[in-house]
């Protein structure tokens, strides 16, 4: 004796509604076999529509066993029985149930992509049955486009579209006018002359006639199991299940299908897309653009630092700034700006001393600082000069009466336009001779309004402060010198000349070092602030995906229905949180890069600097966030209950 294609063996079904508990399904024992065409009846609530669900694996049984071929799927996981509604059941939906977002052809194909088809087979197929059909001139046509008998008619193709050996009808005529039911009682009828399995749920008696075998319910029992005619002697059926593709072709196709769901998905509801990519547009927008800001001010002030010397190093009296007991130390001497002077890693050194005195031309006077300095004082602070030049070494040995002055003094004192190079003005009451003009330079360490003269610190001791002691020593250090090195080189020697240590030494590099540290603090601190603006945007990522879940419970039901595996609705959720994500991550690095141009188009400070690594890192966190925001919704819809999604 064959084994039959379908055998219930005391199936019961039952579940909970309230405080009741509603027996759908009582000690149901049948047996179905290949190439019966068999019409299950019974009225309202008699159990039918719950039989049927349980045939096509889209509900389990509460007790009793069910084989497939004599294979139990009470052992069967979701995937599993996913792959039975795959390739050996085809839906007939009273209510069609079609994707609405697509086309005839499209609606037709989705088992087909679920069991691993490629495009060109899939198409073809689908194309065939549609035409075989008789809409051959309504593939592109979307379900609102069709009648309800062409909508049937395509859900009748979708059922063939991977063979389908089991044919299962639920109310196929339910919702059709008489003409159109007749049609498609007729494409049953010649499905079942082919060699398919019908099995056709319905309560009309009318409808039951055709089938050659009626199984009616009562009460969620069998109450009658009769044969209407004698059973036919089929062939077997002459449309072949096609042969799935494994391996990559099969997982490339799903994907490809899923992130094609999720743009259709996005598409249809610009709006709330466009809402949900904002937290992400001005998460990713800000962490960009405080990036290249503060990247910008960095190497700006590192800039800075660098064109007032690069790797200098100042010596001060005393222990510290603000050493009450500094006048108590050893002071600096230009015998020690000549010592270091000589050390092998000492590119330049200059003497510094500082007085205030009253600037004079003509009828024109200012109070300001004037600095005296040595000859090398220019090299070692990296100035620049717009007219003229520097003193020299004879000159400051001379205690020359020369002066270099800036372009606030130029335009204060020469504010007649004159050429200032070689006139005379009064430093206190001293006479001295302009002899150079320091070219502007911005900087956020000076003020910009500021008057500058620099003259030989030999002219200032003798002429103007009458001490011999000097303020402080600069020294710049040779390029490819060690900056540390070169501060415990210069502490040995002063200290080895003081006979103790009465000094400190300001070094450029700490302060560099201070800066980056600085700038780099700001940054982060920014930087996580917008990074809370990507969070609350991912969380509205969750959110809207969630209520997306929702909203589409039905379509994902569908797709369960047809075969899909709990990983494609997985994924399919997955991408489109993914692509959300993504989208707000490009539109965010756009409005960055808008932001940059249009800083330093409007004369910003300083440019932002937009790093490719931020822009990596932007995408690596964009997709980060729909993967891991986007998981929980497409976990929820993955999980979901076939029977309960098909019921929205």
């Amino acid at each position: 004796m064959s084994t039959p294609l379908l055998r219930f063996d005391s199936v019961n079904r039952s579940y909970r509604t309230g405080d009741q508990v509603v027996h759908a399904l009582r000690d149901v024992t049948l047996s179905i076999e290949a190439g019966e065409m068999v019409a299950i009846m019974g009225v309202s609530g008699s159990g039918k529509s719950t039989l049927m669900n349980i045939l096509g694996c889209l509900d389990r049984p509460s007790a009793g066993s069910y084989r497939v071929a004599g294979e139990e799927t009470a052992t069967m996981d979701p995937d599993a029985l996913a792959r039975l509604r795959r390739e050996h059941f085809g839906f007939i939906f009273q209510r069609y149930q079609l994707l609405g977002d697509l086309s005839a052809l499209r609606n037709v194909e989705i088992p087909a992509i679920y069991a691993g088809r490629s495009a060109t087979a899939r198409q073809s197929r689908a194309t065939r049955l549609l035409q075989r059909l008789g809409l051959g001139e309504r593939l592109a046509h979307r379900p609102y486009e069709l009648s309800g008998g062409q909508q049937q008619r395509v859900s009748i193709a979708r059922a063939l579209v991977n063979g389908g050996e089991v044919i299962l009808a639920d109310e196929p005529t339910g919702a059709l006018d008489s003409a159109s039911s007749e049609e498609v009682l007729r494409i049953l009828e010649e499905l079942h002359a082919q060699g398919q399995t019908v099995i056709i749920v319905t309560h009309d008696a009318k409808v039951a006639a055709h089938a050659e075998r009626i199984v009616e319910l009562c009460d969620g029992m069998v109450v009658s199991d009769r044969a209407t005619r004698e059973r036919r002697v089929v062939p077997p059926h002459d449309v072949p299940a096609l042969a799935g593709e494994a391996g990559w072709a099969d997982v490339v196709a799903r994907l490809v299908e899923a992130a094609a769901m999720a743009l259709r998905s996005m598409a249809s509801h610009r709006l709330r897309t466009l809402l949900t990519t904002l937290g992400i547009v001005i998460g990713i927008a800000s962490v960009v653009s405080v990036v290249a800001l503060g990247e910008g001010a960095r190497r700006q002030v590192l800039g800075e630092l660098s064109s007032f010397g690069t790797n200098t190093l100042d010596v001060y009296p005393g222990r510290g700034w603000g050493d009450v007991r500094a006048g108590l130390a050893r002071p600096l001497s230009n015998a020690d700006a000549k010592a270091l002077g000589t050390l092998d890693y000492v590119d330049s050194v200059t003497p510094q001393i500082m007085t205030t005195v009253v600037l004079r031309k003509g009828n024109v006077d200012r109070t300001t600082s004037v600095n005296g300095v040595g000859a090398q004082f220019f090299r070692v602070r990296g100035y620049s000069f717009a007219e003229g030049q520097a003193f020299d070494e004879p000159a400051v040995a001379m205690q020359a009466q020369d002066a270099v002055i800036d372009g606030n003094v130029q335009r204060v004192l020469f504010a007649d336009g004159s050429d200032p190079l070689g006139q005379v003005i009064l430093v206190g009451s001293v006479p001295v001779r302009v002899v150079g003009v320091i070219a502007k330079r911005h900087s956020v360490f000076y003020a910009e309004d500021a008057l500058n003269v620099w003259i030989p610190y030999t002219t200032v001791m003798s002429r103007l402060t009458g001490q011999d002691s000097l303020r402080s020593v600069t020294l710049r250090i040779a390029d490819l010198a060690d900056s540390k090195a070169a501060e415990a080189g210069v502490k040995r020697l002063l200290t080895t000349r003081h006979g103790k240590f009465d000094f400190f030494i300001s070094n450029n590099d700490t302060v560099r070092e201070s800066m980056e540290k600085t700038t780099r603090g700001l940054q982060l601190l920014v930087s996580a602030i917008a990074l809370i603006s990507l969070i609350v945007g991912g969380i509205g990522v969750m959110n809207i995906m969630l209520v997306s879940v929702i909203e589409r419970t039905q379509e994902i039901g569908i797709r369960m229905a047809v075969g899909a595996r709990r990983g494609d609705i997985l994924r399919q959720f997955l991408i489109e949180a993914v692509l959300v994500c993504l989208t707000g991550g490009f539109a965010g690095i756009a409005l960055a890069l808008g932001f940059a141009f249009a800083f330093e188009a409007f004369g910003g400070p300083w440019k932002m600097i937009v790093s490719t690594m931020s822009i990596v890192v932007a995408f690596m966190v964009s997709t980060l966030i729909g993967v891991v925001f986007g998981f929980l919704p497409a976990r929820n819809a993955a999980r979901l209950d076939p029977i309960a999604a098909l019921a929205q």
